[in-house]
């Protein structure tokens, strides 16, 4: 390594990069001395702008032992089982791509498991009203009891169970056989429950399929994203996620239109074909994933320095010596991070995660994500997908549309259509995510789906009033629709995609993958919460039901701003430091862009005024 730093506007003067330590014969040696060799006077040369980040990789002593710590034989923790999981990461089986192109690849295949999980959850709306579905699984009564409502409801809501547990399997699974590996795993489950589903004779099969299916769908919604965010730059993970969940949206649309197709088609293949369509997305999925990298931050971890350089090389090459320097900074700023986990860091289980205070403030970091999941849940997506063709057909829509879409059954339709706004408003945050950052996100999609709904609420309260005027109620309803569209147009571009993005961020890679699974357990729970109540709020409330939701909606605005920090333009290396603080709420200069956050960079500063770095923890001499 050179000793000399690329000036930058992230240092107010040079650093001094110390020469090697002395050799030893005992690796385990060193590493329990790193402390003494880290305590230097040299690094008083080190001022409270440095970048915390840059002092991980310029510093030789930390380069040094981290490559030591993380190559003995017993820092390596690849399960002993993992060999009998297919799928896994083999450089001679990868495609021949690289930088963008392979980039580009890598969120496709995401994408395609995210599609899978869109596709999945939009099929059953059509699956159930289906007559021969109906009268199979013994739900065929008129008019419909109440035994037969709650079990149509209980197929839909044993996926959720299926969800869950796979996605805490996932999270275990992910840290100790890697990526890759757990993503086929997820897929084998997936296609069994779907080809389950397909064949149903009976409700009972029915039910165990949703669970196999959900099953396998928990294990991909925790372990995709993952496996996205730490290949990608952190320039434009915001940006990946962003149009793996326009992908997420088309899916939804494929599958109803895909049964709007075969409205007048058999009875028994109406409901059977969409099931079976699933296996598609699964199968595609089943070949291409283990032609590509597996994350380079878990090959780290395991002490594969060589697998995870060469998979850097790729998936940053520009073929300029100034990305090859920036590369090998971002790998020693892995090493280091992994190294001090190691040594530092008791390996958490799930529920220390969310009951144990430690210096990484990993309690914290937990119950954000878990929050952030239910938070998304209470802005009322649920509600309005759910329930906008019966809203549509509220709003006197079929009198409003009549001349325009006479061959449409109009309230269906313009569900349908609804969608397609859905699926594009998604590419919006593709092009903002990482521009804006995750928290001015965050605001102002919640600040317009509040106002839609508040006035989607007063809308409704007079387009249902039989003793307004036919011309003044069909002109609510139509305040309405445009309500509804606004409203789901803004959540696909902001609230849908960075709850998801969140969790890959924030958690350290010791458990990365937990941390995606304890966000499909916020996600589950906040859905079963808002699945539970809404027929009961509309039964109970009517119109109200939307002025409570646009009210949640401006209640999310101070959790985010008080407990979010932002996570925009910075590395996974840099989140230590946002969550370096004991209190809850975050430091004011962690909501903001970093002058130099386009480089992955922050300052000692911003969250602890003594400039303390406990992942360091080097002697920091705050010199003017």
């Amino acid at each position: 390594m050179n000793n000399t730093i690329k000036e930058n506007p992230g240092y107010s003067e040079d650093i001094t990069v110390l020469p090697p330590p002395p050799p030893t014969s005992n690796p385990i040696e060193l590493s329990n001395s790193n402390e003494n060799l880290l305590k230097d006077e040299n690094q008083n040369n080190l001022n409270q702008k440095d970048s915390p980040t840059e002092v991980y990789q310029l510093n030789h002593h930390v380069e040094i032992i981290g490559e030591i710590i993380i190559n003995r034989s017993e820092s390596a923790k690849v399960w002993k089982y993992a060999k009998y999981f297919p799928g896994g990461y083999n450089p001679k089986r990868q495609l021949p791509l690289k930088g963008k192109s392979l980039n580009t690849a890598i969120n496709l295949v995401a994408g395609l498991a995210i599609m899978f999980y869109g596709f999945d959850q939009g099929v059953m709306s059509g699956v159930n009203n289906t007559g021969d579905y109906r009268r199979l699984m013994g739900v065929d009564s008129s008019p419909q009891t109440a035994r037969d409502s709650a079990a149509i409801g209980g197929i839909v809501a044993v996926y959720y169970i299926g969800t869950l547990v796979g996605a805490l399997v996932a999270g275990s699974l992910g840290d100790r056989i890697g990526r890759l590996r757990t993503i086929v795993f997820g897929c084998l489950f997936a296609a069994v429950g779907a080809s389950l589903q397909a064949s149903s004779q009976s409700i009972v099969w029915m039910c165990l399929a949703r669970v196999i299916t959900g099953f396998g769908t928990g294990n991909l919604n925790a372990i995709v994203p993952v496996w996205t965010s730490e290949i990608c730059h952190h320039t434009n993970r915001g940006a990946a996620l962003g149009f793996e969940f326009f992908l997420n949206i088309l899916g939804l649309v494929i599958a109803y239109w895909t049964e709007f197709g075969l409205r007048n088609g058999n009875q028994s293949f109406r409901w059977r074909f969409p099931l079976a369509l699933q296996i598609v997305f699964i199968v595609g999925l089943l070949i291409l994933v283990p032609l590509f990298p597996e994350s380079p931050r878990w090959l780290v971890k395991v002490g594969e320095v060589d697998k995870a350089r060469h998979i850097l090389n790729l998936t940053r090459s520009s073929g300029t010596g100034d990305v090859e320097t920036e590369i090998e900074l971002e790998l020693e700023g892995i090493i280091a991070v992994a190294a001090n986990e190691q040594l530092n860091v008791s390996k958490p289980t799930y529920w220390s995660m969310i009951t144990k205070q430690d210096s990484q403030h990993l309690r914290r970091r937990t119950w954000l994500v878990i929050w952030l999941q239910i938070l998304q849940e209470l802005v009322g997506i649920g509600v309005v997908t759910v329930y906008a063709p019966d809203v549509f057909q509220l709003a006197g829509s079929e009198e409003l549309f009549a001349n325009l879409l006479t061959f449409f059954l109009l309230s269906k339709r313009l569900s349908g259509i609804n969608n397609v706004s859905y699926m594009f408003s998604v590419l919006v945050a593709v092009f903002t995510l990482d521009r804006m950052g995750r928290r001015v996100t965050l605001y102002w999609g919640a600040i317009v789906m509040g106002l839609a709904l508040f006035l989607a609420g007063i809308s409704t309260r007079y387009a249902i009033d039989t003793n307004v005027p036919t011309e003044v109620r069909s002109r609510w309803g139509s305040v309405l629709i445009a309500c509804i569209f606004v409203y789901t147009a803004t959540f696909g571009a902001t609230w849908l995609t960075v709850p998801w993005l969140y969790p890959t961020e924030i958690m350290p890679n010791s458990c990365r993958s937990k941390g995606g699974a304890w966000s499909v357990v916020g996600w589950s729970i906040g859905n079963g919460i808002v699945t539970e109540i809404t027929p009961f709020l509309l039964n109970a409330i009517g119109f109200w039901t939307f002025i409570l939701f646009g009210g949640l909606c401006i209640f999310t605005i101070p959790n985010i701003y008080f407990l979010y920090p932002e996570t925009a333009g910075r590395s996974l290396e840099d989140m230590d430091v946002l969550f370096e603080s004991d209190t809850i709420f975050v430091h004011s200069k962690t909501t903001k862009f970093h002058p130099t956050a386009k480089k992955g960079e922050m300052t000692l500063e911003m969250v602890n005024p003594d400039g303390h770095v406990p992942w360091v923890s080097i002697p920091i001499n705050k010199s003017n």
